[in-house]
Parts: C-alpha cells; sequence; structure tokens
C-alpha cells in the first residue's frame, strides 16, 4: 500500500531507459525478472495477491517493458492495476487521496496526492492509446480538462495542499501555501506528452512549455545542488515551506525531487519533435540536432536559438533526398494570446505582432491550423527557415473564482513567469503595477545571465531563479494599481 511497487516502477523505467540508451540488457534483464514475479503474484487467479499499488508508476512502467519485449502479461497487469482502483470487491479502498475512491473510467476530476494522480494519468493515456480503449480516453481528457481549467498555477504547478502534498477544490490555488511538487510537475509533462501523442493537439505542449520554463525548473538551484520539493508562489522570507527551509535543501528525507529532476533533465531532448509517417512537429525551441526517418527519407533537423530570451529561431533542413513532407512549427501558447488552454488565466494585454515564418528568405503566409505553422512542400537540403516570435511584456490576470489572485497581475516575457524579490525591490510591500505600465526589458548578468524586466522603482526577474541569492520576500501575484 506503500511504496514497494513505486519502487520497481521506477526501476522499471530506469531499465527501459537504460536499453534504449546503451542497447545493453544486463539491467533490463533484472527488471524484466522483477516483473515476472510481479505478473505471479498479483491477479484474479488462486493464490494470487488481489491488490492495486499504493503510490502509482508500476503501470507505465510495465507499459514500458511491454513495449520493449512485446510480452503482454506486462500490459495485462498495468491495466489490471488500472482497472481495479476505485473496485471495492478487489480490496480495501484507499480512497481519494490515492485515487481509488471510484473506478478510473468514471473519474472526472483530479484528486488527492498530486504524484501519484499525474503518473496514474500518464499510464492512462498509454492504455488509451496502446488498446484504443475510448473508455480510458474519455477518463483522461475529462481530468485533464477540470485540472487545466480549475486547478492549475500560473507556473504550471500542480498540487495546492500541503496537507496529502494534493489537489485542492477546484480554484483552490493560494500562493504562499502553495505545494506544487516538483515531481508533480515532472509527472505532468510525461502526462501531456503522451496525450500530444496520441492526438498531436498543440493545448499539450503549451502546458509543458510553461511547466519546463516555470515550475518545474524552479525546483533546482542555479549551481545545480539544492532542491525545492514544494514550489511556492510567494514568500514572506519566514514560513518554512520547504520542508523546514525557507529556501533549497541540499537533500531531504524523502529524495523523491532531487532524483527525479536528474532522470528528467537528460529525456528534455526527446519532447522537442515528433513525427508521423510524413509529418514532422517542431513542439519545443531550443538549439539542437536531430535525425529523423520519416517513411521513404531520411531528415536531419538542427536548431539554432536563444529562446526563451528572445524569440528568433533558425532552422535548417537537411533530406538525404530531395521529397515532399510536411513540417509543422508549433507557435507557442504566450504568441497566440494565450496563456493556457481554457479561462482559468488571461493576458491582460493582446500582442501587437503576429508571429512570422520565412523560408529560404522568402516571407510566407503560411497556414496557421491548430496552433501550429503547417508548411508542406518539396524540401531539399539546406533549405533554411526562420520564425520569428514577437516578445513583450505581458500582464496576466486569474479567473475571478480564485480567490487570491483577485485585483492581482502577474508579468510574463514570452513563456517566462517573472517573480519581484526582496532583495531588488527595498519597497517589496508597496508594489504595484497595472497592464498599461511600460517595462523594459534588459540581459542581466545576474543569475546566471537572464532577461530582467524593471519600471520606476521594480525590477522582476524570471520565477525560476527566485531564491538564489539567500532568504527574502518573494511574490508572482502583484497588487494592481486601482484606476482612477
Amino acid at each position: 500500500m506503500s511504496h514497494e511497487l513505486y519502487n520497481a516502477g521506477h526501476l522499471y523505467e530506469a531499465a527501459a531507459v537504460h536499453y534504449q540508451a546503451t542497447g545493453k540488457k544486463n539491467f533490463l534483464n533484472i527488471a524484466i525478472k522483477n516483473a515476472d514475479l510481479m505478473v505471479k503474484t498479483f491477479g484474479d487467479a488462486n493464490g494470487q495477491i488481489k491488490a492495486v499499488p499504493g503510490h502509482q508508476i508500476i503501470e507505465s512502467g510495465l507499459i514500458k517493458l511491454y513495449q520493449i519485449t512485446s510480452n503482454k502479461d506486462y500490459l495485462n497487469l498495468a491495466k489490471y492495476f488500472l482497472d481495479n482502483r476505485g473496485n471495492v470487491e478487489n480490496h480495501e479502498l484507499f480512497g481519494p487521496y490515492s485515487q481509488d475512491h471510484i473506478l478510473v473510467i468514471e473519474q472526472d476530476e483530479v484528486v488527492g496526492h498530486a504524484v501519484r494522480a499525474v503518473y496514474m494519468y500518464a499510464a492512462m493515456t498509454d492504455i488509451a492509446a496502446i488498446k484504443k480503449d475510448t473508455a480510458y480516453e474519455k477518463a483522461v481528457l475529462n481530468l485533464w480538462e477540470n485540472m487545466v481549467n480549475k486547478k492549475m498555477y500560473i507556473t504550471g504547478g500542480i498540487g495546492s495542499r500541503h496537507d496529502g502534498e494534493a489537489f485542492g477544490i477546484n480554484y483552490e490555488l493560494p500562493n504562499l501555501t502553495a505545494y506544487n511538487e516538483t515531481c508533480a510537475a515532472i509527472g505532468d509533462v510525461y502526462w501531456n506528452h503522451r496525450l500530444h501523442n496520441l492526438s498531436g493537439d498543440v493545448k499539450y505542449f503549451d502546458v509543458i512549455e510553461r511547466t519546463l520554463y516555470n515550475g518545474l525548473i524552479s525546483g533546482l538551484s542555479l549551481d545545480g545542488t539544492n532542491f525545492f520539493y514544494p514550489n511556492a508562489l510567494e514568500s514572506d522570507g519566514v514560513h518554512q515551506f520547504n520542508r523546514g527551509s525557507c529556501t533549497r535543501q541540499s537533500w531531504f528525507d524523502c529524495s523523491c525531487c532531487p532524483t527525479n529532476v536528474i532522470r528528467f533533465i537528460p529525456s528534455i531532448p526527446g519532447l522537442i519533435y515528433s513525427k508521423t509517417n510524413d509529418e514532422i512537429y517542431v513542439n519545443l525551441y531550443a538549439s539542437n540536432e536531430a535525425t529523423f526517418e520519416l517513411e521513404n527519407n531520411k531528415i536531419q533537423i538542427s536548431q539554432q536559438t536563444n529562446y526563451p530570451w528572445n524569440g528568433n529561431v533558425t532552422i535548417t533542413l537537411n533530406p538525404e533526398k530531395e521529397s515532399e513532407f510536411t513540417l509543422k512549427l508549433r507557435i507557442p501558447g504566450w504568441s497566440r494570446n494565450e496563456v493556457l488552454p481554457g479561462d482559468l488565466y488571461t493576458y491582460a494585454d493582446m500582442l501587437k505582432t503576429e508571429p512570422t515564418l520565412t523560408i529560404n528568405g522568402e516571407k510566407l503566409a503560411a497556414s496557421i491550423k491548430n496552433g501550429y505553422f503547417e508548411v508542406k512542400r518539396n524540401w531539399k537540403a539546406a533549405d533554411k527557415i526562420e520564425l520569428n516570435f514577437s516578445m513583450e511584456v505581458r500582464t496576466v490576470k486569474a479567473n475571478d473564482k480564485v480567490q487570491e489572485d483577485r485585483g492581482k497581475l502577474s508579468l510574463e516575457y514570452g513563456p517566462l513567469v517573472y517573480a519581484v524579490e526582496e532583495i531588488d525591490n527595498p519597497n517589496f510591500d508597496e508594489i504595484m503595477i497595472s497592464a498599461s505600465d511600460e517595462f523594459t526589458v534588459q540581459k542581466e548578468p545576474i543569475l546566471g545571465g537572464v532577461n530582467t524586466l524593471t519600471k520606476n522603482n521594480l525590477k522582476a526577474i524570471p520565477y525560476y531563479t527566485w531564491s538564489n541569492r539567500g532568504i527574502g520576500k518573494m511574490k508572482v501575484w502583484i497588487q494592481e494599481k486601482p484606476t482612477n
């Protein structure tokens, strides 16, 4: 009922990645041996244990082993564990804390321990995709809508309560006492990536990008040695929200967040692109090189960019042979005037400049379909694509149902959410802003080199960099100036 099967699930995930990266089976064979024991131990047959895991993740680990080995026993056990959540005839229920209160296909509100929840939803999405299970698909889409429309922080963080490390009720999004566990942000990226693989819908990468640049990497200090377990959106410099500390700590008695960050960072390249037989999706912008195999061709692709500090991206394509295929270039949500899908947050000011696309020096009026520049053409060696996503300082309002954020605004620049810290703002408690304020954007050498936003006596820094210069006050949501 605790972490026994969770630990095994992480073993499977690690073994699967080790095998994919190295081709070696020494670690994989250990995971398979353990998974075979699980298959023998759990189920409805005589002599087997009827149960579900207390803390989910073995489900997605088993699915990864199935994808490598094609052994359906692993897939079937993963589905058994999911099918029997909320089934009182199978076991004594753990309740909403462990998403074990009703059958998973009947769940439509994200509840309980946020990390357990998103690990479970990720596995449910795998089942929906592999088995074409419409009941599972309907459930995960309903759960996602509830989370993004009513239970997500502007940083992409999830889980508002320290008590139970849990989701609160709809629109319960406190700032000082926000939980937003780093592990939950990581699990949410994994879930949204699976949802995108299922549908190709841009909205899932809008959630991923917001989470990546804000509420996830905030969990790691700039020197890479200290960690946040929870990620608050406000600090008074006194409340010890991080497991007995006001700032990041080098370790925790429960070390899931540091180790999860360490496994997640190397997986980021796998998020940048997606493909079908004849389409390449560019989902995230970061300097990189990659190679794709489409149906009849091999394509090398390289990106050069300083994103997220500016919105200029250069992409060079080198197909092995000239051929026709479709390139889909994601227009980030912020560039489409959308904070997140839904109405939980809205920009108080609209972007004045449209994104632009140039191919081989010629500006294209490319069709924008479902949040992507879509270009179908005969591509040849050294084709050069230039994208420009114009960045402006934006102010964001929360839905009025979010009680804590009424009468407040937050600041953004590109995909980055900003915060104000006491160290930069001696007048911290008097700071106010309005949607019409003009800010200066300046690259500064502080905090590893960041764009700061300044105006009069105010300086804002990217949220993910806060608490790297000692303990002090911080806030993301700033009092709005009253209008005369």
